[in-house]
């Protein structure tokens, strides 16, 4: 069983179902920006030009206050989400040590300027003797 559970936080917890879980999260709150978007502009502008139905000036300010309402609660979720994120990826970073920075294998001879070993003695290019640093 405590395989099984190391196995699922490895798969829980990698960057592509974390992207996923993310995406599908703000999909869901940005789908009420588009419904909120066409309920309460779209559709009605639609019926004022078919002479579906009438508004008046009240009912557009009611609209515009539910299609902020919307967009202000989908950036709500998104800092929500921006927020957990960070925490969990600090988290994961928390036990990783950096890596040193790989030592050079090669260098650069001075008088062809041609790459080569570093533990060259003379350049396989112009045969000249390199000085030992």
């Amino acid at each position: 069983m405590k395989k099984f559970m190391e196995e699922f936080k490895a798969f829980a917890l990698r960057g592509n179902v974390m992207d996923m879980a993310v995406g599908v999260i703000i999909g869901g709150a940005f789908s009420g920006i588009v419904t909120s978007l066409t309920d309460n502009f779209i559709n009605p502008i639609l019926n004022l030009l078919t002479g579906g139905a009438t508004y008046t000036m009240t009912d557009v300010a009611g609209f515009a206050s539910s299609f902020v309402s919307a967009v202000v609660n989908f950036l709500i979720m998104a800092l929500i989400l921006f927020c957990l994120m960070k925490g969990i990826n600090k988290l994961l970073s928390f036990n990783k040590k950096e890596e040193a920075p790989a030592e050079p294998t090669t260098k650069t001879c001075p008088f062809c300027q041609s790459e080569i070993s570093i533990k060259a003695t003379r350049c396989p290019h112009c045969t000249s003797v390199l000085e030992e640093k």
